[in-house]
């Protein structure tokens, strides 16, 4: 099919805090290089901050380096952390407060803000803009466009109004659009489809440890005045977790008498019934939790994958054309429980490789120049600091990885003179059904804990129904021949929409539902999937949930 195309020196997929701070500094170094350089971002929410989802509590180095002015220019970064609380809950109604002295240096937030990135990112689009970037949400970057020469020199966007047999719809169908560019800088967040792609054509993880994830599942809501204290910001380990399920818990006391509440649950689990989704919802009922919900309202619901492999995994971030950038890369700090200031550093270090080739006539070769400023970074001090962190909570679970890492992390700055390896991917650490227990959730209260459609519901998440599922098998049959014998079928666990499902059919068999309009665009099944069967893709242009401020 012929397509029409559009020429930029520049096309960032993605309008996250990685993509729109590259996209910033780029309109920034040219102009004290003089040079014009046309940049375009493209994100497949239908706004920018539609699909961002974060704890989040932020450190400002990267954007006082981006933007030393922005308290003037009204960056939404003002609630400043006011202490830190944190817990080892010892059972479902039992907790230890863990002294200070005893917590990690990384994960002190004295400086720190409490904010909403989604926000964030659109004061960020909004500072893009003004410089002269194009900046087009509710584009689906679909496939890359690679020339002869192994150089990837653009993205294609998706169609739009095409139905579920793959034929365009009368009076609505509209070609994507071919984005073209000298080089293209891919931030499409935890496990991008494009990322996910180029790192396997370009073999990017070849010297690297297995990529490990986590899910975050986070929920907003508006509390009691006299339980509100804004600033302060809760972490706890341990129950419902254990050491073969591994993660943390945040409450965070936004502005507006508002808490941000979330469960991490690490895809390195082993029982196939997990559901990380009914784990959070029994989690608020731990009194440490329910003190502060008591009373409150839930606003609005997300879930959303994190990489949190760090610096172990990552990835070769450049090939011929483009480059990696910030959760795409895999740069989040897991021992201080932040990405988005590293994020949002890669962006502008890349950038600045860009820059420097553009100027000297230099276009679709590899950039070399970001490779070694990387390195030079203090992006790059902080992950190998942190390096241990991750393998030291697999290996030897909460409260053993938890004392390792406070010795490597607050006695030896993370210097210690070896590095942990954990090199077994997250979709290989399901044990069999018949190996596994059964896990009896209690029944939502529809006050404190809730079930997944009425979660959705307060996602905003919306899909054009008559579209391609964006849920691709490789195999339709190995959901029931497979993997429900074999572990129970663990998407309809997993997943934090119910957009799997294992049903009986009038024939009496049994049949694998997917319920594609429901899903929140986390890839926990892309990832986590035991036969790595599922393909996550996007969907239409502006499909999936639209997060107001999470």
């Amino acid at each position: 099919m012929e397509r029409e195309s559009m020429e930029f020196d520049v096309v960032i997929v993605g309008a996250g805090p990685a993509g729109l701070s590259a996209a910033c500094r780029l309109k920034q170094e040219a102009l004290k290089t003089s040079q014009e350089i046309n940049v375009c971002v493209v994100d497949k929410g239908v706004e920018v901050g539609a699909h961002i989802l974060a704890g989040t509590v932020f450190e400002t180095k990267a954007l006082q380096e981006l933007f030393p002015d922005w308290q003037e220019k009204g960056a939404p970064v003002t609630t400043k952390v006011l202490r830190d609380d944190i817990y080892l809950l010892t059972g479902e109604k039992s907790a230890q407060k863990i002294p200070n002295l005893f917590v990690p240096k990384s994960m002190h937030n004295e400086g720190n803000y409490i904010i909403s990135l989604g926000m964030l990112c659109r004061w960020l689009a909004e500072q893009a803009e003004a410089l002269g970037v194009e900046v087009y949400p509710g584009f689906a970057a679909q496939e890359l466009l690679i020339d002869e020469q192994n150089r990837v020199y653009g993205v294609l966007t998706g169609d739009m109004g095409v139905d579920k047999e793959g034929k365009p719809k009368d009076g609505l169908y509209t070609p994507g659009m071919e984005l073209r560019a000298k080089y293209t800088l891919f931030a499409e967040g935890c496990r991008g489809h494009l990322g996910k792609q180029l790192i396997e054509r370009y073999r990017l993880d070849a010297e690297s440890d297995a990529q490990h994830y986590g899910i975050g599942i986070k929920e907003l809501w508006e509390i009691d005045p006299a339980k509100h204290e804004e600033g302060l910001v809760v972490h706890t380990t341990g129950w419902p977790l254990t050491k073969s399920s591994p993660g943390g818990s945040f409450l965070y006391h936004a502005e507006n008498n508002q808490v941000l509440v979330g469960l991490i649950v690490d895809l390195s689990y082993d029982n196939p019934y997990l559901s990380p989704f009914e784990e959070f919802q029994r989690h608020k009922l731990h009194p440490v939790i329910r003190q502060y919900l008591d009373g409150g309202k839930r606003i609005c619901y997300g879930a959303r994958a994190i990489t949190k492999g760090g610096f172990n995994s990552l990835p070769k971030m450049v090939f011929p054309g483009g480059a990696l950038i910030g959760c795409e890369l895999g740069t989040l700090n897991f021992s201080k429980i932040k990405g988005c200031h590293t994020a949002m550093k890669t962006g502008m270090l890349a950038a600045e490789s860009i820059v420097d080739a553009l100027s000297v006539g230099r276009s679709g070769d590899e950039l070399a120049t970001f490779s070694s400023s990387f390195k030079e970074s203090w992006v790059y001090d902080e992950l190998y600091a942190s390096r241990n962190f991750g393998p030291a909570m697999h290996k030897f679970g909460t409260f053993m990885g938890g004392m390792f890492n406070y010795i490597d992390q607050s006695i030896f700055a993370g210097k210690l003179p070896f590095t942990l390896h954990d090199n077994h991917p997250d979709y290989t650490t399901l044990k069999r059904a018949s190996e596994s227990q059964k896990i009896s959730y209690p029944k939502p209260d529809g006050v404190i804990t809730f079930d997944r459609l009425s979660s959705v519901f307060l996602s905003n998440t919306t899909h054009e129904e008559n579209q391609p599922c964006h849920l691709q098998l490789l195999d339709a049959d190995i959901p029931i021949k497979k993997n429900l014998p074999e572990y129970g079928e663990p998407s309809q666990y997993y997943c934090p929409a119910g957009v799997y499902e294992v049903v009986d059919g009038d024939d009496g068999a049994k049949h694998f539902q997917i319920n594609a309009s429901n899903c929140v665009h986390c890839k926990t099944c892309d990832i986590k999937d035991p036969a790595q069967n599922i393909n996550w893709v996007p969907p239409e242009g502006g499909g999936g949930p639209v997060y107001p401020n999470m």
